[in-house]
């Protein structure tokens, strides 16, 4: 069998744990930081295979060879579903990327990004400018340093989109109360008329999905009159990848590839590189055992009974 290469001088492997029993091995050519924040441990990595890489807690979060997947999957098929976006907010969303993706919307005239880790997004501004690429600077962008749970309980400002782009729900970590009913109520009750919210749900290949992700579709599916579930394959994640969506008013089920494709053109102003009409209607397709297993969920996320994955 073969065996992974001896790294030179300067490099090393980066191994982490994918589930019980299976592990991925990333060769780091150089380490470009290294620390602890206040609230987590962050990594920002060179690797071979994948270009720049974020870790905290030990989780990869993006890499520079797809995270175009990632965040276009995430944030455009709610911004394409929604008839006239403007005000978007994003609960997390460090890297900028996300930022990136909404702010590509002609229509969109401010975005207000909220996340807790001041110091991963000075750390994703100086390292991953090929991820947000300049989102930052835009006059439209807000950042703001605090609690997204807290900012969205005291501001009586509406949104059209809320984007929840925080790291997974683990119990030593920051983000866990982004993922519970009670605060998918509160982003409902800050959403204008036809407003959507779509927030990353974790993996959903067949090992995996009932870990998390079937469990936030049940919760969102709890709150919101339409609630849908797509995914995409992330290399980086080793695994497809789940989104779900709570709508007020529009379904982006019911989009045709070539109705994607118009409003792609009419209001994106900056080239896609994984979204288009298609590829809309493959994410929507879920598999027979993902669809059986949101059929079959009865974990409800809530602060008194969180659901933790591995």
């Amino acid at each position: 069998m073969e065996k992974p290469p001896a790294p030179k001088a300067g490099e090393h492997w980066h191994y982490e744990v994918v589930s019980p029993g299976l592990v991925a091995g990333y060769l780091v050519k150089r380490v470009l930081f290294e620390g602890q924040s206040a609230y987590q441990h962050i990594v920002v990595h060179d690797t071979a295979a994948l270009g720049r890489l974020l870790v905290l807690d030990d989780k990869s979060q993006s890499s520079q060879a797809d995270e175009f997947v990632f965040h276009e999957a995430l944030v455009q098929p709610s911004l394409i579903a929604h008839p006239n976006p403007k005000n978007v907010f994003i609960a997390g969303g460090g890297e900028g990327a996300t930022a990136r993706e909404a702010l590509s919307h002609r229509s969109v005239e401010r975005v207000v990004m909220v996340d807790l880790d001041g110091q991963v997004v000075e750390l994703c501004r100086k390292h991953l400018e090929v991820f947000h690429r300049g989102a930052f600077d835009d006059p439209r962008m807000e950042l703001r340093h605090e609690d997204a749970l807290a900012y969205l309980e005291k501001t009586r400002e509406k949104f059209d989109l809320v984007i929840v782009d925080v790291p997974d729900p683990l119990e030593a970590g920051p983000a866990w109360q982004l993922f519970t009913r009670e605060f998918y109520q509160l982003i409902k009750r800050r959403l204008n008329p036809d407003g959507m919210m779509v927030a990353q749900s974790g993996p959903t290949g067949p090992v995996y999905a009932a870990n998390c992700f079937t469990a936030i579709a049940k919760t969102v599916g709890s709150v919101f009159p339409v609630s849908a579930q797509c995914e995409a394959f992330i290399p980086a994640f080793q695994t497809t990848w789940g989104f779900v969506i709570g709508s007020l008013g529009p379904d982006p089920r019911k989009l045709t590839p070539s109705a994607v494709d118009k409003r792609i053109a009419r209001r994106v102003a900056s080239p896609l590189r994984y979204y288009d009409g298609v590829t809309h209607r493959g994410m929507f397709s879920l598999p027979k055992y993902l669809r059986k297993a949101i059929a079959e969920e009865k974990r409800t996320i809530t602060k008194a009974t969180p659901v933790f994955i591995e």
